[in-house]
């Protein structure tokens, strides 16, 4: 089954894009969500007068997301949390911590953009990802050490 995605979707795609699904994602979750739509002859012409009419737009949000990237650069994003003897912490470090400690250091990001590779459940250092624009992906240093 053939949609146009309304918003990114997390492992599917971003605004706009045409993509195969299958059926009943499609019919039961996508499209009641008002995620997608059908890819119709006609919603893919409205789309892509949408997208031509948005162009402008779009190169200023790439450049505002390249500047972002540039500004947070090789940045090590110290987190201190509770942990035991042997390292081990309390919990897990999530993204929703990470988007904290990055607003914290200036930079407000949705915590639905930061991608953590392994859950974080020791002291040490990790690496995430954040989605910055469709085409750019930024990748930090998380340190967690001990309060």
């Amino acid at each position: 089954m053939e949609i146009i995605l309304r918003e990114d979707v997390k492992g599917l795609g971003y605004k706009n894009d045409t993509v195969n699904v299958k059926p009943g994602y499609g019919r039961n979750f996508l499209i009641p969500k008002g995620v997608a739509i059908l890819a119709s002859k006609s919603n893919k012409k409205m789309i892509d007068e949408n997208i031509r009419q948005a162009a402008h737009k779009a190169e200023k949000f790439l450049k505002d997301a390249q500047a972002i990237a540039d500004k947070l650069g090789d940045l090590i994003l110290e987190i201190t949390t509770k942990a035991g003897e042997s390292g081990k912490i309390f919990g897990a470090i999530t993204a929703l911590q990470v988007a904290d400690a990055l607003t914290v250091k200036g930079f407000i990001l949705d915590r639905k953009k930061i991608t953590i590779s392994k859950s974080i459940k020791e002291l040490g250092d990790y690496k995430a990802v954040i989605d910055l624009h469709k085409n750019i992906h930024h990748e930090i240093t998380l340190r967690v050490i001990s309060e």
